[in-house]
């Protein structure tokens, strides 16, 4: 495979807090190692298509993170790509849509996509504003600490032995009963964490994308390295001293 299609998916809809960057961030990781590739921003009058490599999906107000839900169900196109082999991230809103539930801006349960195994409840006490850090499931190997920024009412249940993308050292995560972060299914991954997630988490980055192409050579680029290194370690020391 030499050529990858990056797929941003609905980031009118669903791209505050940075998380549009995930997209961009792929794409440049997969170029500096010699990929051919086209970065895709599905928007609401493109459609998202069924075909893609790698879909990133955002966070978003109750609104568009209904509206996506609704249209994404339609065709089912993320459920089609991962079938063909695609991976796939999902940060807040639309970590939640991809559940089994979620809550409408009417405060009202709606059917998510059910691509993993949870759903989404309302909060009631104070929302989960600040840094996050996670300590990451074994299956996402050695890719260290994880480091984001949570803004959100939601709480999300994990069902069925679900598993979670990590463990919580600092903040809330999905804010229910053992504190974890996200989901991990297959190649479809969920998280909280915006920032976006994958410029401050350059290895889960890496990670994220061997799930399609394989394991991949280091980046010898020693600026990049650098300032990846230097942007996670603020971000780390920020929260844990």
């Amino acid at each position: 495979m030499t050529r990858v299609k990056v797929v941003s998916v609905f980031p009118d809809l669903l791209g505050t807090y940075g998380d549009s960057g995930n997209a961009l961030v792929v794409s440049k990781r997969l170029a500096l190692r010699g990929f051919e590739v086209t970065l895709l921003e599905a928007n609401l009058k493109s459609g998202v298509p069924n075909d893609g490599d790698f879909y990133l999906i955002g966070g978003g107000e109750d609104g568009p993170q209904a509206r996506a839900a609704e249209l994404l169900t339609a065709d089912k196109p993320l459920e089609h790509a991962l079938s063909s082999g695609a991976a796939l991230l999902a940060v807040c809103a639309g970590f939640q849509i991809l559940g089994a539930s979620f809550l409408g801006p009417d405060l009202q349960p709606r059917n998510g996509i059910g691509i993993f195994d949870c759903v989404t409840h309302r909060f009631e006490g104070p929302r989960s504003v600040g840094e996050l850090i996670v300590r990451p499931a074994d299956e996402l190997g050695n890719v260290g600490l994880l480091t984001g920024y949570e803004n959100h009412q939601g709480v999300t249940e994990l069902l069925h032995g679900a598993q979670p993308l990590g463990v919580v050292a600092a903040g809330n995560g999905n804010n229910y009963g053992t504190k974890v972060d996200g989901a991990i299914d297959g190649r479809a991954l969920g998280t909280y964490m915006h920032g976006p997630v994958f410029a401050r988490n350059p290895k889960l980055c890496d990670f994220f994308i061997s799930l399609v192409v394989g394991s991949l050579e280091p980046i010898d680029d020693p600026d990049l390295i650098a300032a990846h290194e230097n942007l996670y370690l603020e971000r780390i020391n920020q929260v844990i001293k």
